[in-house]
């Protein structure tokens, strides 16, 4: 069914996203009712893209930089500013969504977001025109309209008996400052079905923050929430919609496994005691110059010592041939919990030594976590790691193929074993710190024999680590 405005005026401000479900009395949207005519009321130059401008104003397009998309196709996730809405330069106006990576698009200038050109679910490309945005000098803050002080507001709603009250409605500076907030923000508001306008916001200009979500989900408040029921299987339940990222995940590792690579996995025994002490001795060095030295970082550079006995590795499978790269560009998976599984790389691995490794590691976990990746970050990878002990995962066998890649590594969990080792010709029993590894292969670049190469060593290299003269 359609809503129909309850009177001539300008919409300047839209508070329910597509898609939204609403019920009796929610406040849908505003509109700004002024002295106008018919004549005006058929063409309102409000709503003009390109209004006219004083010297003292300047419109300015907002469109997509070609080096944030890097050829990737996109959809509008979500307008945090809407139409009428004052925002300072650097200050998040849209979050564009991928199939890998969720990014913002950013003010180039004070002033008042004009129009949004693209709505929710549209696909972007580079130079897409996004948004008008209106930089006027010597002005606080903008409005939609010429005269504010004549305007007054009423709300769109099914039921022309039912008024806007007074309490319900937001002050535009106030609601858009509320709404400015970042990825990682915006998904633990996703992840636990929460309304943002529920959460009192202790940032700049009200802004929501991380922990005025955390206090929130403590509070009586979060109790009172009722999930959406689910009755489709019979069952009762909460449906949750599949991201992008969700949906390219299940569309990848059904591909790599069923319908591409056939999957063979070799698994060895690593002991960990020499990257541990060395670890130990370098932790500190590494903290001071701000870097956390982890074990991961050490596997990359294995990586490099066994993909030079066995280039084959770093390769990518063709109908007609193998192709064997000269960088070592590696993939680290990286969870974000609920919302899946990212894979930062780092590039050229070959030229970097264990601080630089470790640097760059840093560097692109932290934007993975942070929901700050670009899709240039998730490029050119030649081979991945899966460090999927962390989580307590002994082994884990396929690890599935990051495609069109040819083999992945899987790292289990570190522990404490019992090992049998003989010492001045007598077998006794010690401790050792030890951990499983996989290599899973893609059985069509990739035999047994190049496979166990590898891992030989890879291990070697780890269990050595303190004879290595660049460690």
């Amino acid at each position: 069914m359609e809503i129909c405005a309850e009177a001539d005026g300008v919409i300047s401000q839209i508070l329910v996203a597509r898609g939204t479900e609403v019920s009796e009395d929610v406040l849908l949207g505003v509109i700004s009712r002024d002295s106008v005519s018919p004549t005006e009321n058929a063409a309102p130059a409000s709503l003009d893209l390109y209004p006219s401008t004083t010297d003292e104003s300047t419109i300015i397009e907002i469109r997509l930089p070609a080096e944030q998309l890097e050829g990737t196709a996109a959809k509008v996730a979500n307008w945090i500013v809407d139409t009428g809405g004052y925002v300072k330069e650097g200050d998040p106006l849209l979050e564009l969504e991928t199939d890998k990576v969720t990014m913002e698009v950013t003010a180039p200038a004070d002033g008042m977001l004009r129009s949004q050109v693209i709505q929710l679910g549209d696909e972007v490309e580079e130079g897409t025109l996004l948004g008008i945005l209106v930089k006027q000098a010597g002005r606080e803050t903008l409005t939609l309209e010429s005269a504010p002080e004549k305007a007054s507001t009423v709300s769109a709603s099914p039921s022309s008996s039912s008024q806007c009250k007074p309490e319900q409605q937001l002050d535009s500076e106030t609601r858009n400052a509320r709404h400015l907030i970042g990825p990682a923000v915006r998904r633990l508001l996703n992840k636990h079905g929460l309304n943002i306008d529920l959460i009192s916001g202790s940032g700049r200009g009200g802004r929501v923050t991380r922990d005025d979500v955390i206090a929130f989900m403590a509070s009586d408040a979060a109790k009172h929430r009722t999930p959406n029921p689910v009755t489709t299987s019979g069952l009762s339940g909460t449906r949750v919609p599949h991201t992008p990222m969700r949906k390219s995940i299940a569309s990848h590792m059904v591909n790599s496994l069923l319908h591409t690579a056939p999957h063979v996995t070799s698994v060895f025994e690593m002991d960990m005691e020499r990257i541990m002490e060395h670890r130990k001795q370098c932790k500190l060095g590494f903290s001071e110059a701000g870097v956390k030295l982890t074990f991961t970082a050490y596997f990359l550079a294995a990586c490099v010592k066994a993909m030079q006995a066995v280039p084959s590795i770093n390769a990518r499978f063709h109908e007609d041939a193998l192709e064997i790269f000269d960088d070592i560009n590696i993939g680290i998976g990286t969870a974000l919990g609920d919302q899946g599984l990212v894979v930062p790389v780092i590039k050229q691995v070959q030229n970097k030594n264990l601080f630089e490794i470790a640097t760059a590691l840093q560097q692109q976990t932290d934007k993975a976590r942070e929901g700050k990746l670009t899709p240039a970050d998730l490029k050119d990878g030649t081979f991945t790691i899966s460090n999927h002990g962390v989580s307590g995962s002994l082994f884990a066998a396929p690890i599935i193929i990051n495609q069109p890649q040819v083999a992945i590594l899987g790292i289990g969990k570190l522990e404490k074993r019992v090992v049998v080792q003989e010492v001045d010709g007598e077998d006794v029993m010690t401790i050792r710190p030890k951990c499983y590894v996989s290599l899973s292969i893609d059985h069509r670049a990739i035999d047994a024999y190049q496979t166990n190469l590898f891992l030989s060593h890879f291990v070697e290299t780890i269990e050595n680590w303190a004879y290595l003269p660049s460690s």
